[in-house]
C-alpha cells in the first residue's frame, strides 16, 4: 500500500512517499527537507499539505494512498493525535496535527512518538525483526525508549512508556531530562558532552595535559561527536569518557532486562557510531547485574536501519495503524 511518512524533528523536518509492503517499506519519492526554525508551526502544517498533496498529484487514478505516519518527540497524545510542546519544537504547543492533514488532504493520519515509531521500524525491518518483544533506546541528543511487547507497541496509559531517560542512575553526573546522574545524562550527546567537559577540567586543574577539548579556559565546548572521533583515534581520556557512558549504559539495560524480559534491545546513533568504544564495558555490567535466564534471553544490537530511520519510521507508523485497524 502507498503512505505518507512524516518526520518531525528540532532541527528539520520531511515528507516522503512511500510503499508499505507486511515487513517492508521503501521509498518512493522525497519531498524538500525543512529546516524546521525557518517555519513557523501553522506555516510547517501548510508545507506538510502542500507536500503531500503533490505527493497525490504523481499517483496514477489507481493508485491510492492509504495513510499518514507521523513521527515526532514527545510529549504529545497519540490517541488525540494532538502534539504537546514538545522542549526540542518551541511554539508547538497543543497542535492537532492528525485532524490537521486529515482535512486538509482527505487521508487519515496517526500520530507516534519518535521513539516509538523508531522500535516499529526496526520491530518490522530491522534489527528486532522476528521478535516478540523489542525495545528501542535512540541514544542520540536525549534519550528515549520505544517498547514493542507481545507483537504489539505498548505506549502506557499516558503517552510516557519509554521515557527512561528521567531515571536516575547516580547520585551525580551529568544532567538530561531536568535529573542529575540520570541515564538521559550519561547516554545522550548533550550528555557526553557535559560529562566531557568536567573530565577536560579535572585532568587541566590537576597539571595533566589533554589534546581533548577545545581551548583550555572553554572546555564545555567539547561536542560528543569530537569525543567519540577521539576515542576512535585512540585518545585515552576520550576513551576513559566512554568507558564511564558504557558502564552507566550496562546499568540502564539491565534494569530493562530484568523488568521487560526483551528478546531484543536495539540502541541507535552514537552506540552504533561508538559501538566498539562502549559495548564492552556495558556487558561486563550486564553479566553482573542481570538475572542470568533473563540475561541469556536478551540480544543487544546496534540499529540495522540507523541512518535511515527518519524517513522510514513514518511510514511504518502509518503501516502499522492501517494493518491494527484491520485486525480490529
Amino acid at each position: 500500500m502507498l503512505a505518507i511518512g512524516v518526520d518531525i524533528g528540532g532541527t528539520k523536518c520531511a515528507v516522503n512517499l512511500g510503499e508499505v509492503s507486511g515487513e517492508d517499506a521503501a521509498i518512493l519519492q522525497k519531498c524538500k527537507i525543512r529546516k524546521t526554525s525557518d517555519y513557523m508551526p501553522a506555516e510547517m502544517l501548510n508545507a506538510f499539505v502542500e507536500d503531500i498533496l503533490s505527493c497525490k498529484k504523481m499517483l496514477k487514478d489507481s493508485q491510492k494512498i492509504e495513510g499518514i505516519g507521523i513521527s515526532c518527540g514527545g510529549p504529545l497524545d497519540s490517541s488525540r493525535g494532538i502534539i504537546l510542546s514538545p522542549p526540542n519544537l518551541p511554539g508547538w504547543d497543543n497542535i492537532p496535527i492528525t485532524d490537521y492533514l486529515r482535512d486538509k488532504t482527505g487521508i487519515p493520519a496517526w500520530l507516534c512518538n519518535d521513539a516509538n515509531a523508531c522500535a516499529l521500524a526496526e520491530w518490522k525491518m530491522g534489527a528486532g525483526k522476528g521478535c516478540k518483544n523489542v525495545v528501542f533506546l535512540t541514544f542520540g541528543t536525549g534519550l528515549g525508549a520505544g517498547i514493542i511487547l507481545d507483537n504489539r507497541l505498548y505506549t502506557g496509559a499516558c503517552d510516557m512508556a519509554g521515557e527512561i531517560g528521567h531515571i536516575r542512575l547516580s547520585d551525580y553526573g551529568p544532567a538530561g531530562y531536568g535529573k542529575m546522574g540520570s541515564f538521559e545524562g550519561f547516554c545522550s550527546g548533550g550528555g557526553i558532552a557535559q560529562l566531557a567537559a568536567t573530565m577536560i577540567r579535572e585532568k587541566r586543574q590537576s597539571g595533566k595535559k589533554t589534546t581533548l577539548g577545545g581551548s583550555p579556559d572553554k572546555p564545555e565546548q567539547i561536542t560528543a561527536a569530537q569525543v567519540g572521533l577521539a576515542a576512535k583515534n585512540g585518545d585515552p581520556l576520550a576513551l576513559d569518557i566512554l568507558r564511564q557512558v558504557g558502564c552507566q549504559l550496562g546499568k540502564g539495560l539491565s534494569v530493562i532486562i530484568d523488568f521487560l524480559n526483551p528478546e531484543c534491545i536495539v540502541i541507535g546513533s552514537i552506540f552504533v557510531r561508538n559501538y566498539d568504544e562502549i559495548w564492552p564495558y556495558a556487558e561486563q555490567v550486564i553479566q553482573e547485574e542481570t538475572l542470568p535466564a533473563a540475561r541469556k534471553a536478551c540480544r543487544v544490537l546496534p540499529s540495522q536501519l540507523s541512518e535511515s530511520l527518519g524517513d522510514i519510521a513514518g511510514l511504518i507508523v502509518a503501516g502499522y495503524h492501517l494493518q491494527t485497524e484491520d485486525e480490529k
